[in-house]
């Protein structure tokens, strides 16, 4: 089953220019033609972009900014409470109280 990647995730890059690099996703896009998915990723696969000058008094300038990135091309990183393994109930005899505890295989 796919990780279905959400606003605020982290994810990894997995080809490209940028590959190994993390970050967290600031937004999510959808092609309405061929359902296609793409995430914006923050400070990831920047592009630079030219500005025009709009009047005689402003400059022109060059901009950085994400481009999006193939759903295909990312992987969402899971959180340290995710990457356990396995958590099950214990019970402690001293205090007779059940306490979560973690079984890394």
């Amino acid at each position: 089953m796919k990780a279905k990647i959400k606003t605020n995730d982290n994810v990894k890059v997995l080809t490209g220019r940028d590959r190994g690099k993390t970050g967290k996703v600031i937004q999510v896009l959808t092609n309405k033609k061929t359902s296609q998915k793409f995430v914006v990723v923050e400070k990831l696969n920047m592009r630079k972009k030219h500005l025009k000058a709009r009047s005689r008094t402003d400059k022109g300038q060059i901009i950085e900014l994400p481009a999006p990135i193939h759903m295909s091309n990312v992987a969402k990183i899971a959180e340290k409470k995710q990457t356990e393994k396995k958590t099950a109930p214990k019970s402690i005899p001293s205090t007779a109280k059940k306490v979560k505890t973690t079984d890394k295989k």
